[in-house]
Protein backbone atom coordinates (compact mmCIF):
# COMPACT_ATOMS: atom_id res chain seq x y z
CA UNK A 1 0.00 0.00 0.00
CA UNK A 2 2.61 2.86 0.95
CA UNK A 3 4.30 1.92 -2.65
CA UNK A 4 1.10 2.36 -4.36
CA UNK A 5 0.74 5.82 -2.43
CA UNK A 6 4.31 6.89 -3.36
CA UNK A 7 3.44 6.31 -6.86
CA UNK A 8 0.27 8.04 -7.42
CA UNK A 9 1.74 11.13 -5.44
CA UNK A 10 4.66 11.54 -7.77
CA UNK A 11 2.53 11.07 -11.17
CA UNK A 12 0.81 14.22 -10.04
CA UNK A 13 -0.36 16.87 -7.63
CA UNK A 14 -2.84 15.98 -4.71
CA UNK A 15 -4.68 18.59 -2.85
CA UNK A 16 -3.36 19.99 0.52
CA UNK A 17 -6.62 18.71 1.98
CA UNK A 18 -6.72 15.44 0.29
CA UNK A 19 -3.45 14.90 2.12
CA UNK A 20 -4.77 16.19 5.48
CA UNK A 21 -7.38 13.98 5.25
CA UNK A 22 -5.29 10.58 4.32
CA UNK A 23 -3.08 11.01 7.08
CA UNK A 24 -6.04 11.33 9.28
CA UNK A 25 -7.47 8.35 7.37
CA UNK A 26 -4.34 5.97 7.92
CA UNK A 27 -4.62 4.58 10.99
CA UNK A 28 -0.81 4.87 12.73
CA UNK A 29 0.67 3.16 15.29
CA UNK A 30 -0.41 4.41 18.92
CA UNK A 31 2.57 5.11 21.07
CA UNK A 32 1.20 3.47 23.85
CA UNK A 33 0.59 0.44 22.15
CA UNK A 34 3.71 -0.11 20.26
CA UNK A 35 6.22 -0.20 23.39
CA UNK A 36 9.46 -1.54 22.02
CA UNK A 37 10.51 -4.66 23.03
CA UNK A 38 13.08 -6.48 24.07
CA UNK A 39 14.96 -9.95 22.64
CA UNK A 40 15.59 -10.25 26.59
CA UNK A 41 11.74 -10.40 27.96
CA UNK A 42 9.83 -13.94 28.35
CA UNK A 43 8.07 -13.46 24.85
CA UNK A 44 6.60 -10.68 22.83
CA UNK A 45 3.25 -9.58 21.98
CA UNK A 46 3.59 -7.29 19.22
CA UNK A 47 -0.01 -5.50 19.16
CA UNK A 48 -1.68 -8.33 20.60
CA UNK A 49 -4.28 -7.53 22.85
CA UNK A 50 -7.20 -9.29 25.03
CA UNK A 51 -10.82 -8.70 23.94
CA UNK A 52 -13.78 -10.58 24.44
CA UNK A 53 -13.14 -12.61 21.23
CA UNK A 54 -9.60 -13.28 22.56
CA UNK A 55 -11.45 -14.64 25.81
CA UNK A 56 -13.67 -16.98 23.86
CA UNK A 57 -10.64 -18.38 21.92
CA UNK A 58 -8.68 -19.48 25.42
CA UNK A 59 -12.30 -20.77 26.02
CA UNK A 60 -11.94 -23.12 23.12
CA UNK A 61 -8.48 -24.11 23.90
CA UNK A 62 -8.95 -24.15 27.59
CA UNK A 63 -11.75 -27.10 25.87
CA UNK A 64 -9.76 -28.78 23.84
CA UNK A 65 -6.77 -28.90 25.39
CA UNK A 66 -6.67 -29.69 28.77
CA UNK A 67 -6.93 -33.20 30.44
CA UNK A 68 -6.79 -35.01 33.42
CA UNK A 69 -2.71 -35.80 32.18
CA UNK A 70 -1.97 -32.27 31.05
CA UNK A 71 0.30 -31.53 33.62
CA UNK A 72 1.95 -35.06 33.96
CA UNK A 73 2.55 -35.07 30.15
CA UNK A 74 4.48 -31.46 30.58
CA UNK A 75 6.28 -32.48 34.05
CA UNK A 76 4.87 -29.70 35.88
CA UNK A 77 3.73 -29.63 39.40
CA UNK A 78 0.88 -27.83 40.70
CA UNK A 79 -1.01 -27.48 43.62
CA UNK A 80 -4.73 -25.73 43.12
CA UNK A 81 -4.10 -22.14 42.41
CA UNK A 82 -0.97 -23.11 40.26
CA UNK A 83 -3.02 -25.19 37.44
CA UNK A 84 -5.15 -21.56 37.28
CA UNK A 85 -2.15 -19.39 36.94
CA UNK A 86 -0.07 -22.08 34.71
CA UNK A 87 -3.32 -22.45 32.28
CA UNK A 88 -3.48 -18.72 31.39
CA UNK A 89 0.40 -18.25 30.97
CA UNK A 90 0.53 -21.65 28.66
CA UNK A 91 -2.12 -20.10 26.17
CA UNK A 92 -0.64 -16.52 26.32
CA UNK A 93 2.49 -17.50 25.66
CA UNK A 94 1.48 -19.88 22.85
CA UNK A 95 -0.94 -16.90 21.44
CA UNK A 96 1.42 -14.28 22.07
CA UNK A 97 -0.36 -12.26 24.40
CA UNK A 98 0.07 -10.51 27.54
CA UNK A 99 -0.11 -11.96 30.90
CA UNK A 100 0.35 -10.65 34.38
CA UNK A 101 0.66 -12.03 38.07
CA UNK A 102 1.16 -10.51 41.28
CA UNK A 103 3.10 -12.48 43.73
CA UNK A 104 3.02 -12.75 47.12
CA UNK A 105 5.09 -9.83 48.18
CA UNK A 106 3.35 -7.38 45.66
CA UNK A 107 5.45 -7.50 42.74
CA UNK A 108 3.66 -7.77 39.55
CA UNK A 109 5.65 -10.14 36.93
CA UNK A 110 4.51 -10.59 33.29
CA UNK A 111 5.97 -11.37 29.54
CA UNK A 112 7.94 -8.45 29.70
CA UNK A 113 9.99 -9.44 32.68
CA UNK A 114 13.60 -9.68 32.15
CA UNK A 115 14.78 -12.05 35.36
CA UNK A 116 15.71 -14.82 32.76
CA UNK A 117 16.90 -13.15 30.09
CA UNK A 118 20.16 -15.56 30.32
CA UNK A 119 17.82 -18.76 29.74
CA UNK A 120 17.61 -19.95 25.44
CA UNK A 121 14.03 -19.71 24.18
CA UNK A 122 12.40 -21.58 21.80
CA UNK A 123 9.44 -21.23 19.20
CA UNK A 124 7.42 -23.98 21.17
CA UNK A 125 6.47 -23.35 25.35
CA UNK A 126 6.92 -26.85 26.52
CA UNK A 127 10.84 -26.42 24.92
CA UNK A 128 11.23 -22.74 26.07
CA UNK A 129 13.89 -22.97 28.98
CA UNK A 130 13.18 -18.89 29.59
CA UNK A 131 9.72 -20.03 29.82
CA UNK A 132 9.48 -22.67 31.62
CA UNK A 133 11.71 -21.10 34.18
CA UNK A 134 9.55 -18.10 34.40
CA UNK A 135 6.36 -20.47 35.31
CA UNK A 136 8.34 -22.32 37.46
CA UNK A 137 9.18 -19.12 39.12
CA UNK A 138 5.36 -17.46 39.16
CA UNK A 139 3.65 -20.72 40.63
CA UNK A 140 6.39 -20.41 43.72
CA UNK A 141 5.48 -16.77 44.02
CA UNK A 142 1.51 -17.38 43.41
CA UNK A 143 -1.87 -18.90 45.97
CA UNK A 144 -5.29 -18.39 46.21
CA UNK A 145 -4.28 -15.48 48.29
CA UNK A 146 -3.00 -13.68 45.25
CA UNK A 147 -6.20 -14.24 42.68
CA UNK A 148 -8.52 -11.40 43.86
CA UNK A 149 -5.91 -9.03 42.41
CA UNK A 150 -5.41 -10.89 39.39
CA UNK A 151 -9.32 -10.94 38.61
CA UNK A 152 -12.58 -9.79 38.74
CA UNK A 153 -15.98 -10.85 39.43
CA UNK A 154 -17.91 -11.71 36.50
CA UNK A 155 -22.25 -11.67 35.07
CA UNK A 156 -23.20 -15.08 34.78
CA UNK A 157 -24.61 -15.84 31.50
CA UNK A 158 -23.39 -18.10 28.57
CA UNK A 159 -21.24 -16.05 27.13
CA UNK A 160 -19.53 -15.10 30.35
CA UNK A 161 -18.89 -18.11 31.86
CA UNK A 162 -16.93 -20.24 29.56
CA UNK A 163 -14.40 -22.29 29.48
CA UNK A 164 -11.34 -20.96 31.35
CA UNK A 165 -13.26 -19.17 33.85
CA UNK A 166 -12.09 -19.50 37.37
CA UNK A 167 -14.11 -20.38 40.10
CA UNK A 168 -12.74 -19.22 44.09
CA UNK A 169 -14.38 -21.83 45.97
CA UNK A 170 -12.86 -20.51 49.13
CA UNK A 171 -9.64 -18.71 50.46
CA UNK A 172 -7.64 -21.73 50.31
CA UNK A 173 -8.99 -23.66 47.31
CA UNK A 174 -9.76 -22.91 43.60
CA UNK A 175 -10.40 -24.70 40.09
CA UNK A 176 -10.67 -23.72 36.37
CA UNK A 177 -13.99 -24.28 34.12
CA UNK A 178 -13.42 -27.06 31.93
CA UNK A 179 -16.34 -27.44 29.92
CA UNK A 180 -19.46 -26.26 29.64
CA UNK A 181 -22.13 -28.86 29.28
CA UNK A 182 -25.71 -28.02 27.71
CA UNK A 183 -29.11 -29.54 27.61
CA UNK A 184 -29.08 -31.47 31.18
CA UNK A 185 -26.36 -33.44 29.72
CA UNK A 186 -24.49 -33.26 33.18
CA UNK A 187 -25.36 -33.50 36.57
CA UNK A 188 -24.37 -29.47 36.37
CA UNK A 189 -23.51 -27.18 33.28
CA UNK A 190 -20.17 -26.59 34.59
CA UNK A 191 -16.92 -28.88 35.22
CA UNK A 192 -14.26 -27.76 36.72
CA UNK A 193 -10.77 -29.01 36.61
CA UNK A 194 -8.80 -29.06 40.39
CA UNK A 195 -5.69 -30.02 41.84
CA UNK A 196 -4.59 -29.71 45.41
CA UNK A 197 -2.11 -29.79 48.13
CA UNK A 198 0.83 -30.88 48.23
CA UNK A 199 2.95 -29.28 44.75
CA UNK A 200 3.15 -32.20 42.49
CA UNK A 201 3.25 -33.61 38.83
CA UNK A 202 -0.62 -35.37 38.85
CA UNK A 203 -3.82 -35.86 37.61
CA UNK A 204 -5.96 -32.91 37.66
CA UNK A 205 -9.59 -33.59 39.06
CA UNK A 206 -12.49 -33.25 36.84
CA UNK A 207 -15.19 -32.57 39.25
CA UNK A 208 -18.97 -31.25 38.88
CA UNK A 209 -19.45 -27.56 39.87
CA UNK A 210 -19.82 -26.84 43.07
CA UNK A 211 -19.10 -23.85 45.34
CA UNK A 212 -20.63 -22.11 48.72
CA UNK A 213 -22.48 -18.73 48.16
CA UNK A 214 -19.89 -16.10 46.89
CA UNK A 215 -18.66 -13.08 49.27
CA UNK A 216 -17.47 -10.17 47.83
CA UNK A 217 -15.39 -9.16 51.21
CA UNK A 218 -13.35 -12.58 50.56
CA UNK A 219 -13.43 -12.13 46.11
CA UNK A 220 -14.98 -16.00 46.17
CA UNK A 221 -16.70 -16.98 43.15
CA UNK A 222 -16.82 -17.30 39.24
CA UNK A 223 -14.09 -14.94 38.41
CA UNK A 224 -11.87 -14.02 35.32
CA UNK A 225 -8.20 -12.88 34.83
CA UNK A 226 -7.43 -9.39 34.67
CA UNK A 227 -6.14 -7.87 30.92
CA UNK A 228 -2.72 -6.26 31.01
CA UNK A 229 -2.93 -3.40 29.05
CA UNK A 230 0.27 -0.77 28.38
CA UNK A 231 0.25 2.55 29.98
CA UNK A 232 2.72 5.36 30.63
CA UNK A 233 5.56 3.43 28.83
CA UNK A 234 4.41 0.63 30.92
CA UNK A 235 2.12 -2.70 31.74
CA UNK A 236 -0.49 -2.25 34.31
CA UNK A 237 -3.94 -3.85 34.63
CA UNK A 238 -7.32 -2.65 32.94
CA UNK A 239 -9.07 -1.00 35.98
CA UNK A 240 -11.81 -4.12 36.91
CA UNK A 241 -14.96 -2.22 36.14
CA UNK A 242 -13.79 -1.92 32.74
CA UNK A 243 -13.40 -5.36 31.56
CA UNK A 244 -16.27 -6.63 29.65
CA UNK A 245 -18.19 -9.04 31.57
CA UNK A 246 -17.74 -7.41 34.91
CA UNK A 247 -20.44 -7.32 37.41
CA UNK A 248 -20.85 -8.15 40.90
CA UNK A 249 -24.90 -9.42 40.34
CA UNK A 250 -23.05 -13.14 42.10
CA UNK A 251 -23.09 -11.21 45.69
CA UNK A 252 -26.38 -9.31 45.60
CA UNK A 253 -29.39 -11.21 47.41
CA UNK A 254 -31.65 -10.80 44.12
CA UNK A 255 -29.02 -13.48 42.41
CA UNK A 256 -30.89 -16.34 44.45
CA UNK A 257 -34.22 -15.71 44.28
CA UNK A 258 -36.58 -18.72 43.55
CA UNK A 259 -33.45 -20.75 43.57
CA UNK A 260 -32.20 -23.40 46.41
CA UNK A 261 -28.23 -22.01 46.62
CA UNK A 262 -25.53 -20.55 44.32
CA UNK A 263 -24.94 -23.84 42.85
CA UNK A 264 -28.63 -23.89 41.17
CA UNK A 265 -28.56 -20.45 40.31
CA UNK A 266 -25.73 -20.14 38.32
CA UNK A 267 -27.21 -23.89 36.63
CA UNK A 268 -30.37 -22.46 35.60
CA UNK A 269 -28.66 -19.32 34.56
CA UNK A 270 -26.37 -21.07 32.24
CA UNK A 271 -28.79 -23.81 30.87
CA UNK A 272 -31.88 -23.24 31.43
CA UNK A 273 -34.32 -26.41 31.93
CA UNK A 274 -35.79 -26.63 28.31
CA UNK A 275 -35.90 -30.85 27.66
CA UNK A 276 -38.08 -33.27 28.75
CA UNK A 277 -36.99 -35.74 31.43
CA UNK A 278 -36.53 -39.01 29.49
CA UNK A 279 -34.36 -36.71 27.04
CA UNK A 280 -32.38 -35.04 29.54
CA UNK A 281 -31.85 -39.22 31.11
CA UNK A 282 -30.54 -39.62 27.61
CA UNK A 283 -28.10 -36.96 27.14
CA UNK A 284 -26.89 -37.90 30.66
CA UNK A 285 -26.50 -42.13 29.52
CA UNK A 286 -24.47 -40.53 26.28
CA UNK A 287 -22.59 -38.12 28.18
CA UNK A 288 -21.11 -41.33 30.80
CA UNK A 289 -20.84 -43.76 27.57
CA UNK A 290 -18.35 -41.13 26.69
CA UNK A 291 -16.50 -41.45 29.84
CA UNK A 292 -16.76 -45.20 29.96
CA UNK A 293 -15.43 -45.38 26.70
CA UNK A 294 -12.69 -43.14 27.66
CA UNK A 295 -11.74 -44.95 30.79
CA UNK A 296 -10.97 -48.39 28.69
CA UNK A 297 -7.44 -46.91 27.16
CA UNK A 298 -6.40 -45.73 30.67
CA UNK A 299 -7.66 -49.10 32.49
CA UNK A 300 -5.69 -51.14 29.62
CA UNK A 301 -2.45 -49.21 29.93
CA UNK A 302 -2.39 -49.37 33.70
CA UNK A 303 -3.26 -53.14 33.87
CA UNK A 304 0.07 -53.38 31.30
CA UNK A 305 2.21 -51.30 33.16
CA UNK A 306 1.08 -51.88 36.98
CA UNK A 307 -0.02 -55.24 37.06
CA UNK A 308 1.64 -57.43 39.75
CA UNK A 309 2.53 -54.88 41.71
CA UNK A 310 4.48 -52.42 39.07
CA UNK A 311 2.82 -49.25 40.58
CA UNK A 312 2.55 -48.57 44.48
CA UNK A 313 0.31 -45.97 45.10
CA UNK A 314 1.79 -42.58 45.37
CA UNK A 315 4.40 -43.38 42.88
CA UNK A 316 4.80 -41.39 39.40
CA UNK A 317 3.13 -44.29 37.26
CA UNK A 318 0.53 -44.91 39.75
CA UNK A 319 -0.62 -41.53 39.54
CA UNK A 320 -0.40 -41.86 35.65
CA UNK A 321 -2.67 -44.85 35.17
CA UNK A 322 -5.60 -44.20 38.07
CA UNK A 323 -9.20 -43.24 37.63
CA UNK A 324 -9.73 -42.00 40.59
CA UNK A 325 -11.08 -38.43 39.32
CA UNK A 326 -12.74 -39.94 36.34
CA UNK A 327 -14.40 -42.84 38.76
CA UNK A 328 -15.66 -40.44 41.15
CA UNK A 329 -17.43 -38.23 38.50
CA UNK A 330 -18.73 -41.30 37.33
CA UNK A 331 -20.21 -42.00 40.13
CA UNK A 332 -21.74 -38.47 40.45
CA UNK A 333 -23.61 -39.02 36.81
CA UNK A 334 -24.72 -42.38 37.77
CA UNK A 335 -26.05 -40.92 40.56
CA UNK A 336 -27.46 -38.42 38.43
CA UNK A 337 -29.41 -40.97 36.26
CA UNK A 338 -30.90 -42.21 39.34
CA UNK A 339 -32.31 -39.25 40.37
CA UNK A 340 -34.24 -38.40 37.17
CA UNK A 341 -35.21 -41.55 36.96
CA UNK A 342 -37.27 -41.36 40.53
CA UNK A 343 -37.81 -37.85 40.41
CA UNK A 344 -39.81 -37.71 37.00
CA UNK A 345 -41.18 -41.17 37.83
CA UNK A 346 -39.58 -42.65 34.25
CA UNK A 347 -40.48 -46.39 33.02
CA UNK A 348 -37.67 -48.32 34.73
CA UNK A 349 -37.79 -50.96 32.42
CA UNK A 350 -37.48 -48.61 30.16
CA UNK A 351 -34.09 -46.89 31.29
CA UNK A 352 -32.79 -50.53 32.24
CA UNK A 353 -33.27 -52.04 28.52
CA UNK A 354 -31.89 -48.54 27.19
CA UNK A 355 -28.80 -49.34 29.35
CA UNK A 356 -28.16 -52.99 28.40
CA UNK A 357 -28.17 -52.12 25.00
CA UNK A 358 -25.19 -50.11 25.11
CA UNK A 359 -22.03 -52.29 24.90
CA UNK A 360 -18.34 -51.66 26.04
CA UNK A 361 -15.70 -53.69 24.89
CA UNK A 362 -13.11 -53.26 27.82
CA UNK A 363 -10.32 -55.67 26.73
CA UNK A 364 -9.87 -57.90 23.24
CA UNK A 365 -12.25 -60.49 24.34
CA UNK A 366 -14.75 -59.22 26.88
CA UNK A 367 -17.60 -56.72 27.05
CA UNK A 368 -20.05 -55.36 29.90
CA UNK A 369 -23.14 -53.48 29.02
CA UNK A 370 -24.03 -50.06 30.66
CA UNK A 371 -26.47 -51.33 32.78
CA UNK A 372 -23.79 -53.73 33.91
CA UNK A 373 -21.52 -50.64 35.18
CA UNK A 374 -24.78 -48.30 36.77
CA UNK A 375 -25.14 -51.79 38.88
CA UNK A 376 -21.55 -51.88 40.29
CA UNK A 377 -20.33 -48.27 39.64
CA UNK A 378 -19.59 -48.16 43.76
CA UNK A 379 -17.35 -50.99 42.98
CA UNK A 380 -15.21 -49.55 40.26
CA UNK A 381 -11.61 -49.90 41.36
CA UNK A 382 -9.15 -46.51 40.19
CA UNK A 383 -6.22 -48.97 41.13
CA UNK A 384 -4.30 -49.92 38.30
CA UNK A 385 -2.58 -52.81 39.88
CA UNK A 386 -6.26 -54.63 39.65
CA UNK A 387 -6.99 -57.12 37.59
CA UNK A 388 -9.57 -55.67 34.95
CA UNK A 389 -12.73 -57.43 36.09
CA UNK A 390 -12.03 -55.71 39.37
CA UNK A 391 -11.71 -52.46 37.42
CA UNK A 392 -15.06 -52.58 36.06
CA UNK A 393 -16.81 -53.60 39.04
CA UNK A 394 -16.75 -57.26 38.43
CA UNK A 395 -15.45 -58.35 41.42
CA UNK A 396 -17.83 -56.61 43.50
CA UNK A 397 -17.79 -59.24 46.53
CA UNK A 398 -14.11 -59.03 46.93
CA UNK A 399 -13.91 -55.40 46.82
CA UNK A 400 -16.61 -54.96 49.54
CA UNK A 401 -14.97 -57.59 51.48
CA UNK A 402 -11.57 -55.97 51.48
CA UNK A 403 -13.00 -52.52 52.69
CA UNK A 404 -14.58 -54.72 55.48
CA UNK A 405 -10.98 -55.97 56.02
CA UNK A 406 -9.85 -52.35 55.95
CA UNK A 407 -12.92 -51.11 57.93
CA UNK A 408 -11.73 -53.62 60.73
CA UNK A 409 -7.92 -52.94 60.50
CA UNK A 410 -8.66 -49.61 61.49
CA UNK A 411 -10.64 -50.06 64.40
CA UNK A 412 -7.84 -52.50 65.52
CA UNK A 413 -5.20 -49.71 64.91
CA UNK A 414 -7.74 -46.78 66.71
CA UNK A 415 -8.10 -49.06 69.75
CA UNK A 416 -4.51 -49.47 69.97
CA UNK A 417 -3.25 -45.92 69.28
CA UNK A 418 -6.04 -43.72 70.68
CA UNK A 419 -7.80 -45.63 73.46
CA UNK A 420 -6.32 -44.82 76.31
CA UNK A 421 -4.13 -41.86 75.20
CA UNK A 422 -7.46 -40.22 73.99
CA UNK A 423 -10.49 -42.29 74.50
CA UNK A 424 -13.04 -39.37 73.33
CA UNK A 425 -11.75 -38.98 69.69
CA UNK A 426 -11.04 -43.23 70.10
CA UNK A 427 -14.58 -43.62 70.74
CA UNK A 428 -15.67 -40.89 67.66
CA UNK A 429 -13.40 -42.75 65.48
CA UNK A 430 -14.49 -46.34 66.25
CA UNK A 431 -18.45 -45.20 65.63
CA UNK A 432 -17.16 -44.06 62.48
CA UNK A 433 -15.92 -46.88 61.06
CA UNK A 434 -18.81 -49.57 62.60
CA UNK A 435 -21.20 -47.26 60.83
CA UNK A 436 -19.22 -47.71 57.41
CA UNK A 437 -18.87 -51.68 58.17
CA UNK A 438 -22.61 -51.71 58.57
CA UNK A 439 -23.41 -50.06 55.44
CA UNK A 440 -21.00 -52.53 53.94
CA UNK A 441 -22.00 -55.75 55.73
CA UNK A 442 -25.51 -54.56 54.45
CA UNK A 443 -24.31 -54.14 50.44
CA UNK A 444 -22.82 -57.57 51.03
CA UNK A 445 -25.89 -58.73 51.68
CA UNK A 446 -27.63 -57.11 48.86
CA UNK A 447 -25.30 -58.27 46.15
CA UNK A 448 -25.93 -61.77 47.30
CA UNK A 449 -22.50 -62.77 47.66
CA UNK A 450 -21.47 -65.63 49.26
CA UNK A 451 -21.64 -65.19 52.95
CA UNK A 452 -22.04 -61.86 55.01
CA UNK A 453 -19.04 -60.72 57.48
CA UNK A 454 -20.48 -59.86 60.75
CA UNK A 455 -19.55 -56.56 62.51
CA UNK A 456 -17.64 -56.94 65.44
Amino acid sequence: MQTSHLTIFSKRIVHPFLILFLIILVPTPCPSQTLNESSDQIWTVGLNRWTAEEEQRFGRWVDENITEDFFIRYKTQTDCADVLYAIRWIYARIAHLPAAATTKDGRVIGHWSKDWKHLPTHTEWQQDQRFRAALLHLLSETWTGTLPLDTYPIRISPDSVTPGTLLRMTESHCGIVGHVSFGGSQAHPLQTWESMLPVKARKLVLRSFFSSRPESKTHTGLVKFRWPILGNGGWKYLPVKEHPFYSEEQYTSGFYEGYEDFVEAVAKRIDPPHCEPTEKMVNVIGTITRFLRDRVPIVLAGYQQCYRGGCPEGWDRWEIHNTLGGDGMINLLMDHVSEIIELNHLDREMAEEMMKAISIDISKDRSVTFYDVYQNCPWLSPDPKDPIEARWGLKKCEMIRAQIRTARDSIVFIEAIYGKKDPKYADFSIRQQREILWRLNEQLTKSECHFAAQVN
